[in-house]
């Protein structure tokens, strides 16, 4: 599971579609209607930082109004919290900077013809930017 913590706009077609899929899996999680992945280490963030489902209806809804600009049909219906506002919890600069390089070697395998799209890391709406190394929580093999 990936929660990006990347603006949307940056995803190639496969993070933002794998992106949507696991955020409704971490929407699921977080509500308690599913056993798996409930102790997964991207969760923790939504849990530490208020109301789970809103935050998470905050992070869907980004996604879904990316794959609307490029005319993909992301069901809004499927978001079952009204979406908390943007800034709602924060991403640190090195965690930013772990998820870019991350999502660039991805596509410079997959997708070469997006990287003209990852210029400069931005964080996703839902993220307010501080500075700090990679999150305690991220499990990335790089940060290891």
């Amino acid at each position: 599971m990936r929660l990006w913590s990347l603006h949307p706009k940056l995803l190639d077609r496969a993070a933002l579609v794998a992106g949507w899929r696991e955020g409704l899996l971490a929407q699921k999680v977080l509500q308690g209607n599913t056993k798996g992945y409930r102790n997964h280490p991207q969760l923790d963030r939504f849990r530490a930082g208020g109301d789970p489902a809103v935050l998470i209806a905050g992070w869907l809804l980004p996604l879904a109004q990316e794959a609307s600009v490029r005319g993909y049909r992301f069901n809004r219906k499927l978001i079952v919290a009204t979406p908390s506002p943007a800034g709602s919890l924060s991403v640190t600069q090195g965690q930013l900077e772990l998820e870019f390089a991350h999502l660039r070697a991805k596509v410079t395998k997959r997708a070469p013809e997006w990287l003209h799209h990852l210029d400069t890391p931005a964080p996703h709406s839902l993220f307010r930017l501080t500075p700090g190394p990679v999150e305690p929580w991220e499990r990335a093999v790089e940060h290891r």
